[in-house]
Order: structure tokens, then C-alpha cells, then sequence
């Protein structure tokens, strides 16, 4: 790629950043957008939709600018919770990482790589024609001494990310702890899953959980609450919402229009008074599903909740039976985190699921190779040619030539990207998993080892599946594999980073989904309620993790990259600190279990880095550097098991110090008494609540079924 073409592709981008800065800053101040813009503060009652009309609305400003960077690491942990902390110290520790980097890569290897001959000598004349190789280590002599320089710099930066991981790792389980203790009393640490109930012939699931914990946890065992089957009611309640909506925006038609033919022969009938006995034959059926509800809709499965953390823990971490498979516990997540249709599902069932999964997560991955090898031969005007060969008089135009390989092929893989988080999300939900943060969590592990493998493998050896993994089948080649393959695609990652990561973090602030969406809702005048949306972790860690990959393993190859990488950490830490403040509100809180996947994606990209210099150095006839980067990829799987070893533990379960302590501060809290009261039905399914929608609220006022029934 000739550096024109990364100039066109960068001057694309920019004006996108630019206009979409410019829209999201006039957009926001009208109050018709404030759902889409500042939903947050809307449902928090800190802001208000306001009639009259101002001149300033229409003047773009900066001052979100200024708040967001205002914004203190106490003010998000206090609003948004300890896992936005985490997410923030992600960008800030990438921040440092590549300033550092940067500072080395830019003044001191990018020079060298410049001064080297190996390709052919840069032209400073004509510098817009030159190759974006000749900025890269290629461009080295072979067995030259200032490779020195760069081994050098493999070294310095690799003790400095280990250094810093090493704090971030600490510094959150600091801070993990610190956030436990200052939290108020929460259901799920009182409350662990018991699995695998045993029921002996002529009793229930609830009466073998009552009888067994009531005999060996007699001093801590407080309640429990049966899981049913509800999969059913389920169904009928999504239903019943659903004509619920439809009243309501038939409610803001015209009289004329609520009178409808009903089926292809059917009479018009009245669609209010049609839709409102639905209704009410749904919610009918929905409360005699829920006082039908027998021993046949248990599942084996109960919460159980005891009088202290400490209890709990007990009862979490030790073998409750001789059998294994039989009282099997595990943490209960959040109330509001449990994912109810788990519990429908037979054990049959999850299992096959995971086969699902394995298998779709190997054909999405094949299918994905199509996208790839199609921005490969954009990348490459003569493939191109011989593709397609009419376009042979189109290609010969500057302007057209530098948009497809510079700025096309990255724009094409970056829409396909978009659908790989919702698609994983899928998987990981049918996978077996009882809480939303754990869907999520496996869902980030997915989405971001797919993007390693499929933008980054398969883009540097574009081939075959079977020829990508034959390389991996030959352990002894793979360095030097990698040092010829990756610095050619120097150029591609450069300019993906600036489409995929300046575009992606502006069109964040610009909301352009949820803003055609609010469109499309007004003109439809739907009446749908206000919901603010959390933000999607398994979208955005997996992105920041990638491009903190590409510049560990490029910022020795192809230091030209770190400028424009540094130019996104720093619209990400602006945009997504104003998204916090303004859009997202957290669901649920996971305390910081993110940043193992952090940490362990950045021991990845350094042991990657580092079989990369072997493999240069080799091919660069530098063998006694390539021998003494050997000690490296060692050295860093010995302090990432001590990491393991030390802080892994705090992000898995409390210690019982922790626990105790916590336990003894609040045993003469006078509030604890209200608080075991509501633990009894916290872990109440939502279908076995009563439901409101139809008109006739008398009949819905009294619960339709008891705790004491579950």
C-alpha cells in the first residue's frame, strides 16, 4: 500500500470523526433525541425535556468534552459501578502502554527502519508515492547492526507492560475488596445454586432442600427457593406484553383506523376492544398456569440462603455429599443476573447445546474466511484486475485505486465484525450458563479470540483453512512463518486501525442505530416505555484488546501504527467516560471479573511479539538476537502463572477474612432484619409475579402464588 492511499483513507475517516462530533453535538440538545442521547439522565429525573425553543441548540458545542474528561474514577465507580472502573483502566493502561511504545517506536526504531536500504531507499521528495514498507523493519538491512536497537526495544517493552500489568492486577483486586466492603447487604452474598437435589419417593424438591440443610448447616441455613419449569409462562407473558404495546399505539390512532378486518375473511371488528380480550383470556391463562404449577414443574435446582456470607461460602466451597454429582453448589448471581430460561432446559438439552456451539463456532469462523480473502484481493490491484478485468480503466484513476485498497477493504471487515458480538452472545446463551454476566463474559472470550483468529491469522496467512492450520500443526516454523507474514500487512493494520477504530468509537458517540431507530419509532408513534441500555462489554473489551494486540506485535515491526492507535485510545477514554455518565446504566455488576481476560489477552499478544522477533531476527541473519529473545516468552509465562497464583483467586471468591469481617460489622445493623426478610423471595422467578396489563387491575391486585407455595 502506497502511503497516498493510507492518506486518502485517513482523510475519509477523519472528516467521518469530524461529522459525526459535529451532529452528536447539535443532536443532543434537542429534547427529541434525548432518549437516544442522554436516556440515562432521563430515567434518573437529572434531565428534562425542554419546549421552548434556543438559538444555542443549533450550535455545535464542546463542553460534553470537558465534563467527560472531569469525570473522577470515584464518580463512574459510584455511578456506574466497579466493572465501568475496569473498562476505563483498559483504555487508560492501553494509553500507557503505547505512549510508552510510541515514544520508542517513533523517535528511535521509525527513523532506523527509514535509514535501512533492504526494500529500496525512501524518497522524502516524493513521499506520498513511497511504499508504506519502506517504514517498517523489512526495510532493515539483513545482518545490519541497528537491528540491535530494535531487540533492544522488545526487551524494555516487555518488562514495562509486565510491570504494569503487574499493578493493574493489583490495583483492581485492591479495589475489588474495597468495593465489597463499602457495599451495601446484596441477595447473591447471602445465596448460593444447589444442583443435582436428590428426592427421595414421596417428597418434594423443597422438602428434601428444607430437611438436608435445616441437618448439616442448622446455625446458618436461613431459606430457599425452588426453581420451576417456566418456559411456558414465559411464552405467555411476552405475549401478553406484546398486545399490551399494540393497545397502546392503537389507543394514539385516529377512530377510523382501530376498526380492521380480522383474518383474510373475517368481519371489522373494534381492535381496542378485539386486542383488550386477548389480553384478558392471556393473563387468565397466565394465573391459572401459575396456580397449576406442581411437583412435576420443579427442577432439581434450588437458591439457598443463608444468615452469612461466611455461611454461604461454607456451603459454596465444600462437597456437600459423598456423590459428587448430587448437591452440587455453585455462587448465585444477582437476582436481577439470572438467566430463567437455564433452568427449562434439561441437562440433555445444555449438553447438546454445547456441541452446537463448538460446532457454529467453527463454521462461523470458516465463513468468515470469505470476507477475508475478498479484502485481500482489494488490497491487491493486480489480483483485482484479474478478478474483475473491466475494471481495469476504473482502477487507473488515483482517487478510485487509493479508496479500494486503502480504505475499502477495511470498511468491508469492520461490517461484518458488527454482527459477530450478537452472534456470540446467541451461543454463549444456549451454552449452559445461569447469569446474563456470565453470557457475557464467555461471549467476549469468543468475540475476541475469533477477531485474533480471523482478522488477524487469517488476514496475515490469507490462504486456505487448511493451509492456516497446517502452519499451527508445525510448531518449529511458526516464527519464521510469522516474521515473513506480518510485517507485510503492516499496511492493512495500519489502515484498519483508523477505519475500524477511529469510525467505530465515533459512530459510538453518534448512536447511529439507536437514533434511525428513534426515528422510525416517532413516525410509527409508538408508545414503547423509556429503556436505558447498559453497554455491551463483549463488544467493546474485545475490540480495545485487539488493537492492543496489533500494537505489541507491530510497534517493533511497523512503529508508524502507534500514532493512529493512540489517536483512538484518546477518543475512546472522551466518548465512552461521556456514554457513562449519559447513556449506559449498569444491569448488573460482575465487581471486575473482566480483567483476567485482559491481562491474559495481554500475555498473548506479548508471547505472539515474541515469536515474531525470533523469526525476524533469524531472517534478518541476526541469530544471536533471535537466541536471546528466547529467555522472553519464558519469563513472561512465569510471571503470568505468579499473577495466576496470587490475584486470580480474589476475582474467583472472597477469603474468609474478608467475609468474616464484613459479617461482623453488620451483625448489630439493625437494617439486617428487614433485609433477611426480603433474602426469603429474592430469588423469586418474574413469571411467578403478578402481572398488570390488562384493565381489570382488581383481579390482578392479590399475588398469584406464595412464596410458601414455591
Amino acid at each position: 500500500m502506497l502511503v497516498s492511499a493510507l492518506l486518502t483513507s485517513l482523510g475519509i475517516n477523519s472528516g467521518l470523526c469530524v461529522l459525526f462530533f459535529i451532529l452528536y453535538s447539535i443532536l443532543r440538545k434537542q429534547p427529541i433525541n434525548y432518549e437516544v442521547y442522554v436516556p440515562r439522565l432521563l430515567a434518573e429525573g437529572n434531565s428534562k425535556r425542554r419546549s421552548h425553543f434556543n438559538l444555542e441548540r443549533l450550535i455545535p458545542s464542546t463542553g460534553w468534552i470537558t465534563r467527560a474528561w472531569k469525570l473522577s474514577e470515584e464518580d463512574i465507580l459510584s455511578s456506574s459501578g466497579l466493572d465501568a472502573v475496569v473498562f476505563m483502566r483498559v483504555i487508560t493502561f492501553s494509553l500507557r502502554v503505547f505512549s510508552f511504545a510510541g515514544i520508542i517506536g517513533v523517535f528511535v526504531l521509525l527513523p532506523v527502519n527509514c535509514k535501512g536500504t533492504q526494500l529500496h531507499e525512501i524518497d522524502f521528495a516524493d513521499l506520498s508515492n513511497n511504499s508504506l514498507d519502506v517504514f517498517t523493519i523489512s526495510n532493515v538491512n539483513s545482518g545490519s547492526k541497528w537491528l540491535w536497537i530494535h531487540f533492544s526495544a522488545v526487551y524494555v517493552v516487555t518488562i514495562f507492560v509486565c510491570c504494569l500489568l503487574y499493578y493493574e492486577y493489583r490495583y483492581i483486586s485492591l479495589k475489588r475488596i474495597a468495593y465489597f466492603y463499602s457495599s451495601k447487604p446484596q441477595p447473591h452474598q447471602f445465596t448460593i445454586l444447589v444442583r443435582g437435589i436428590p428426592v427421595s419417593v414421596g417428597s418434594s424438591v423443597s422438602e428434601s432442600v428444607e430437611s438436608f440443610f435445616t441437618e448439616f448447616h442448622p446455625t446458618t441455613y436461613l431459606s430457599h427457593m425452588v426453581v420451576h419449569r417456566t418456559s411456558k409462562l414465559r411464552s405467555l407473558i411476552n405475549e401478553a406484553k406484546t398486545l399490551y404495546k399494540r393497545l397502546l399505539h392503537l389507543q394514539l390512532e385516529p377512530p377510523q383506523q382501530k376498526y380492521r378486518r380480522v383474518g383474510l375473511f373475517g368481519e371489522k371488528v373494534d381492535l381496542v376492544d378485539h386486542y383488550g380480550k386477548r389480553l384478558e383470556d392471556i393473563e387468565q391463562n397466565v394465573r391459572l398456569e401459575q396456580s397449576d404449577l406442581s411437583l412435576a414443574d420443579e427442577t432439581r435446582a434450588a437458591f439457598v440462603s443463608f444468615k452469612s456470607r461466611y455461611g454461604a461460602a461454607v456451603a459454596f466451597h465444600l462437597q456437600q455429599s459423598i456423590n459428587p454429582t448430587q448437591w452440587v453448589t455453585e455462587e448465585a448471581p444477582e437476582p436481577d443476573d439470572v438467566y430463567w430460561p437455564f433452568f427449562s432446559s434439561s441437562f440433555m438439552r445444555r449438553w447438546i447445546s454445547k456441541l452446537v456451539v463448538v460446532v457454529a463456532c467453527i463454521l462461523l469462523t470458516i465463513l468468515f474466511l470469505v470476507p477475508v480473502v475478498v479484502v485481500q484481493g482489494l488490497t491487491n490491484l493486480s489480483q483485482l484486475e484479474i478478478w474483475f478485468p473491466f475494471l481495469k480503466s476504473i482502477l487507473t484513476i488515483t482517487f478510485v485505486s487509493q479508496v479500494i485498497t486503502g480504505y475499502l477493504p477495511s470498511l468491508i471487515l469492520l461490517l461484518f465484525l458488527k454482527i459477530v458480538p450478537p452472534i456470540m452472545e446467541f451461543l454463549s446463551s444456549i451454552q449452559g450458563y445461569i447469569s446474563h454476566s456470565d453470557i457475557e463474559k464467555s461471549a467476549c472470550n469468543k468475540v475476541l479470540w475469533f477477531t485474533i483468529w480471523n482478522i488477524f491469522f487469517a488476514t496475515v496467512f490469507s490462504g486456505s483453512v487448511l493451509y492456516q492450520v497446517s502452519i499451527f500443526l508445525e510448531p518449529k516454523n511458526i516464527p519464521a512463518k510469522l516474521a515473513v507474514a506480518v510485517p507485510a500487512q503492516a499496511s492493512f493494520f495500519i489502515a484498519y486501525v483508523v477505519t475500524s477504530g477511529w469510525t467505530s468509537t465515533s459512530s459510538e458517540l453518534f448512536r447511529i442505530i439507536p437514533f434511525i431507530c428513534s426515528l422510525v419509532t416517532r413516525c410509527c408513534k409508538s408508545t414503547d416505555e423509556l429503556e436505558v441500555p447498559s453497554i455491551p462489554y463483549h463488544r467493546d473489551i474485545p475490540r480495545i484488546l485487539f488493537f492492543g494486540l496489533l500494537g505489541v506485535t507491530y510497534f517493533f515491526l511497523a512503529p508508524l501504527i502507534l500514532p493512529f492507535l493512540l489517536v483512538y485510545l484518546c477518543l475512546a477514554y472522551v466518548i465512552f467516560r461521556n456514554q457513562f455518565m449519559n447513556v449506559y446504566m449498569p444491569k448488573y455488576e460482575t465487581a471486575g471479573k473482566f480483567w483476567p481476560i485482559v491481562h491474559n489477552s495481554m500475555i498473548f499478544s506479548l508471547v505472539l511479539m515474541h515469536a515474531i522477533a525470533i523469526g525476524i531476527f533469524t531472517l534478518k541473519k541476526l541469530s544471536m538476537a533471535s537466541t536471546l529473545v528466547f529467555p522472553l516468552p519464558v519469563l513472561t509465562l512465569l510471571f503470568n502463572e505468579y499473577c495466576r497464583k496470587r490475584f486470580l483467586p480474589i476475582f474467583i471468591a472472597y477469603s474468609a477474612e474478608v467475609l468474616i469481617k464484613k459479617d461482623r460489622e453488620e451483625a448489630n445493623d439493625p437494617a439486617m432484619a428487614e433485609f433477611f426478610d426480603k433474602l426469603v423471595t429474592a430469588y423469586q422467578d418474574p413469571t411467578l409475579m403478578p402481572i398488570q396489563y390488562s384493565a381489570n387491575a382488581d383481579s390482578l391486585n392479590s399475588p398469584l402464588i406464595s412464596s410458601a407455595d414455591v
